[in-house]
């Protein structure tokens, strides 16, 4: 198994991004009712890291049919480490009351490409 330093210093090398983003992925731990009672304080959680920056994306993910929600949840966290990371999940309210449970990746984008467009007389603004 390769070292993660080592892999990204070498995707570095050789011209990669290399971009070091943290993903959890979350999953039900309790009743869908207790779940839901701590959408309204998550989703405020979530507005705050967004707008400090440190919430890349964020949103449900269906099972592998793609036909159903299967209560699965994907995060990912812009942070200096992987322990940052872990405090900001471990600070969410679904985490925190035990609602959900998570477990903790680090993703090195190194390719691929983020469309924006804006329209400034109609100020709109698109993303793709």
């Amino acid at each position: 198994m390769v070292a993660w330093t080592d892999y990204k210093a070498e995707a570095k090398s050789r011209g990669a991004l290399a971009l070091e983003l943290y993903v959890a992925i979350s999953v039900p731990a309790k009743s869908p009712e207790e779940v839901k009672a701590s959408l309204p304080d998550h989703l405020s959680y979530q507005r705050e890291l967004e707008q400090a920056g440190s919430l890349a994306f964020a949103g449900p993910m269906s099972d592998e049919t793609g036909a159903h929600m299967q209560g699965q949840g994907l995060i990912i966290y812009r942070a200096p480490s992987l322990e940052a990371a872990r405090a900001l999940a471990d600070q969410d309210p679904m985490h925190e009351s035990g609602a959900r449970s998570y477990v903790m990746r680090r993703w090195l984008i190194n390719e691929g490409s983020l469309n924006i467009s804006v329209g400034l007389s109609a100020q709109k603004v698109g993303l793709s």
